[in-house]
């Protein structure tokens, strides 16, 4: 009986001849291993090798030997002795963002004393009634409460410290809905170039992008309230104050030189790349042509020579606020298959019932940034095909939530694994156990964010569109963030699609003309706007390199007020749902509406002075993207991707602006809720942090 298939041999089969005991088909050993040879596949069987695509091993369901290899390498060692070093680290660096909400509450408590005519020592703060699986967010702006913040007694308002200061000044920044932004649907004919068909039958999407002496009455039952109480002064962490914790963290740094503490964020690094900012090393990439040319390099090791010196080049790299690519991690893995199809197969292999009906998939069509419903079969095979519309153009599509990041582990159990296991620089990235990842410090019992893993699936090509391109618009994410690209598919096109996809280009080229201003004083002027080659990349360095899948642009965080401004003033440039121009940005990164072609970015560097790093993502290369940075990504070919979320100490400053920014969007905008809960992150951090030092220095 095959081992793959569960069917009765008939013809030819194939057998590993070491273990002697599994046979295959040679119709199954060609569909799940189409890379293998009988040879390869006789000398390096996968059941030997515990990456074989049968339902036991999808399932986890693995003699214990081979789980126990599996669980070993996706769960990192921490070396006990870089704990308190680690931990005096995370001292050194949270304790002013502690410091800084501390104030705030002491600010709120002394206004308290002076309401109620008391001492500080004197109030008494009342425990908030919350459960330890709920979050409380603050009703005004939307943002994670951590500790102190106003509650009303009669009905359920709450209200956040930030939120009370600017009600006490009147300048309430945090709150209201923005004016929705409507996309009318002009026809299919109209997004490859043709007219607007006016008509009252249209479709329309909206956007939703959008007191006296202190005391704060409950607002009225309009603006969520019940109008009648006053608001009143709770905490959520009466067993373990702030105050205390500052004062121990303070002590800590005072008597244990923590401030001293150089062995994670050393003063230099020794990179070649460094050293001499002309050239690059095999451990460097350049990915920009800045002025400064220390600045134009990125660290790129590979993944199965990191060494010990290796993580410190990327703690020196990581501390600047800069990208890092680790290559070929799929390498350290026991090699699972991440074929489209195998991924299926391990979906269809859960035995909950429940998981069986959902073989129709939501996806956006990136021509009109629709959603449209399609059979997982039909997705995956335009995946490895291709798709194409009644015109001939590329039909991009992207696979929305087919499965949410909290049941990816359940779903794909074995996937997760070898996930995990690939994760470089552990410490910080891992999910569970990474010592410096804050994320982790969370309480089991606290209801904890959504970190991922988190898989994204997409077709791609290799030229640029400028229409219906397969991309992640730039945005900018609140945390730090590693993706993985798992798989690449590329996808041949006939020479009459080519002539198609010409011709359309053409006529999109020339509905640009008519409608954008900008694009017909740059076309009278004699610049060719729409087919700008991409920078640094050709379709035939594509095409020649079986492993490339994505192109990313990643923005240094000290050039986003730059970035921001080029987008403010060119966003009636750029097409969005329907392929309507944008009518209007609420905000121009983060309401993720814009994507910068080659044609922007030249422009952008030749108006502001800036640009981006841009590199292509091979297969296995793990990016690190810090939280700040605002990034786009275009799929070159049809691609695979896993991410998988984390917060360094190194980026909590970003992680604390961005909640800031969030705060102040509309009440309706997509960016708008705070899934981070970065202060409580800090203050839990911390207090593990505190408790690891003191553990270490009172033990005997």
């Amino acid at each position: 009986m095959c081992h793959q298939c569960q069917r009765n041999d008939k013809g030819k089969v194939v057998r590993c001849v070491e273990c002697k005991t599994k046979r295959y088909c040679v119709p199954c050993m060609t569909t799940w291993y189409p890379k293998m040879s009988e040879e390869d596949f006789a000398t390096l069987c996968p059941v030997c090798r515990n990456n074989c695509n049968c339902k036991a091993c999808l399932r986890m369901e693995l003699p214990i030997k081979g789980l126990l290899e599996i669980q070993k390498k996706s769960y990192p060692e921490i070396d006990k002795d870089k704990e308190v070093p680690y931990s005096k680290y995370i001292i050194k660096v949270l304790l002013s963002f502690l410091e800084q909400i501390n104030t705030e509450q002491v600010t709120e408590l002394e206004l308290e004393a002076k309401i109620k005519g008391l001492s500080v020592s004197d109030i008494k703060i009342e425990d908030a009634a919350c459960n330890k699986y709920e979050r409380i967010y603050c009703d005004e702006c939307r943002t994670s409460i951590a500790d102190y913040h106003r509650s009303c007694p009669l009905c359920s308002y709450d209200l956040c410290l930030s939120c009370c200061r600017e009600r006490r000044d009147r300048q309430i920044r945090g709150g209201e809905n923005g004016r929705p932004i409507k996309f009318v649907d002009y026809g299919f004919d109209y997004l490859h170039g043709g007219e607007k068909v006016e008509s009252e039958d249209l479709n329309s999407v909206e956007i939703r992008v959008l007191e006296e002496n202190g005391i704060i009455p409950c607002p009225p039952e309009d603006k969520g309230g019940c109008g009648e109480g006053v608001l009143e002064l709770k905490s959520l962490l009466q067993d373990e104050p702030i105050q205390e914790l500052v004062i121990e963290a303070r002590q800590i740094r005072d008597e244990l030189n923590v401030e001293r503490v150089s062995e994670i964020s050393g003063g230099s690094c020794t990179c070649s790349a460094i050293a001499s900012p002309d050239t690059t090393s095999c451990n460097s990439c350049k990915a920009a042509s800045r002025e400064d040319p220390f600045d134009n390099s990125l660290y790129c090791p590979t993944a199965v020579d990191l060494t010990h010196e290796d993580h410190k080049h990327f703690q020196w790299h990581w501390s600047k606020g800069e990208p890092v690519i680790v290559r070929d991690v799929l390498e350290t893995t026991l090699g699972l298959s991440w074929e489209p199809m195998v991924m299926y197969r391990a979906f269809r292999q859960i035995k909950n019932l429940q998981y069986e009906k959902l073989l129709d998939v939501t996806a956006i069509n990136c021509l009109n940034w629709c959603e449209v419903d399609i059979n997982v079969l039909q997705f995956f095979k335009g995946y490895s095909e291709g798709r194409f519309d009644s015109k001939g153009w590329p039909e991009i599509l992207k696979l929305k939530d087919w499965h949410p990041s909290t049941l990816f582990e359940k779903k794909f159990p074995r996937h997760n694994a070898e996930f995990l296991s690939c994760l470089p620089f552990k410490e910080y990235s891992h999910p569970h156990k990474g010592y410096l990842n804050l994320a982790v410090k969370l309480p089991n019992e606290s209801l904890k964010p959504d970190m991922g893993p988190k898989t994204y699936i997409a077709y791609g090509f290799n030229e640029e569109l400028v229409r219906g391109d397969s991309v992640t618009k730039l945005h900018c994410d609140v945390s730090d963030v590693v993706n993985v690209l798992t798989h690449v598919q590329s996808v041949s096109v006939s020479p009459v699609n080519q002539d198609a996809i010409r011709k359309l280009k053409e006529k999109h080229a020339e509905q640009d003309r008519r409608e954008i201003p900008e694009v017909a004083r740059m076309a009278n002027r004699g610049k060719d706007v729409v087919n700008a080659p991409e920078s640094g990349v050709t379709c035939h360095d594509v095409n020649n390199d079986p492993k490339s899948g994505a192109l990313w642009d990643i923005f240094r965080k000290q050039d986003v007020p730059k970035l921001e401004e080029y987008i403010k003033r060119h966003f009636n440039e750029f097409r969005h749902i329907y392929g309507n121009l944008l009518p209007e940005v609420i905000h121009p990164i983060h309401d993720q509406t814009v994507y910068l072609n080659a044609e922007h970015k030249r422009r952008l560097k030749e108006e502001y002075g800036i640009e981006p790093w841009t590199f292509i993502q091979r297969l296995g290369d793990a990016v690190f993207i810090p939280a700040g940075c605002p990034h786009q990504v275009r799929n070159l070919k049809s691609c695979i991707k896993v991410a998988v979320d984390f917060v360094s100490p190194e980026n909590v400053d970003s992680c604390f602006k961005l909640t800031e920014e969030f705060r102040m969007l509309p009440h309706n905008h997509r960016a708008k809720e705070d899934k981070l809960e970065v202060k409580k992150m800090i203050i839990h951090a911390l207090r593990a942090a505190v408790d690891d030092v003191k553990a270490a220095v009172t033990k005997p």
